[in-house]
């Protein structure tokens, strides 16, 4: 049996929600795992620990339509100290678009990098709605799909899926709002100032 190393390439890896999915693929997972944050500071470090697993499990959101900068550092970081004997490297990635196929591009960065670089490129799992979808009764969905891709992994037999809530797009955008108006309010904001660019500043 394998072992997995689970990477969070979350720019805010402690308290993402990346972490929970790690969390809950571990926990459907029968074989051994290892979790760890990708940080600025540790990219030599994990890259002498890939040497002691079969698999890779990146985990992350998407970030501008692609992969977030944490993972792309680490990842070149990785081309210049590739381990010996080179894991299968698997996707886990969630959005907070409703359609989970706005993470299409973001997995093909991996599988081209997985391409050039000579890693077997293993299984995706791509998750719409990732900010909410924990928090509601459509849940299991999600765990059902970490479920599967946990034994596609373990079994070493590649598959892609996808997975989001099964909600008009119009109820989504009305609660997705609903939820940000609450979550500004909180933090001393309104929706017109959200809607500027001075909300960066």
């Amino acid at each position: 049996m394998g072992k997995i190393l689970i990477l969070n390439g979350s720019p805010r890896a402690p308290r993402s929600n990346s972490k929970e999915y790690a969390r809950l693929f571990a926990q459907q997972c029968s074989m051994e795992t290892e979790y760890c944050d990708i940080t600025k500071k540790n990219h030599l470090e994990l890259c002498q620990k890939l040497e002691g697993f079969t698999d890779v499990l990146f985990v992350f959101p998407l970030y501008a339509d692609g992969i977030p900068v944490t993972l792309l550092n680490f990842l070149k970081t990785l081309e210049e100290n590739p381990p010996q004997k080179k894991p299968t490297l698997s996707v886990l990635i969630n959005c907070g678009f409703l359609e989970p196929e706005q993470n299409d591009v973001a997995v093909e960065m991996v599988r081209v990098f997985a391409k050039q670089t000579g890693y077997p490129f293993g299984s995706a799992l791509e998750i719409g709605s990732g900010e909410a979808i924990l928090s509601t009764p459509f849940r299991f969905l999600v765990e059902r799909k970490l479920k599967k891709l946990a034994k596609a992994i373990a079994q070493g037999k590649p598959c892609s899926m996808k997975v989001t809530m099964p909600l008009p797009k119009r109820l989504f955008l009305k609660a997705s709002s609903a939820y940000w108006e609450e979550y500004g309010k909180k933090n001393g904001i309104t929706r017109a100032q959200m809607e500027t660019m001075s909300i960066e500043e």
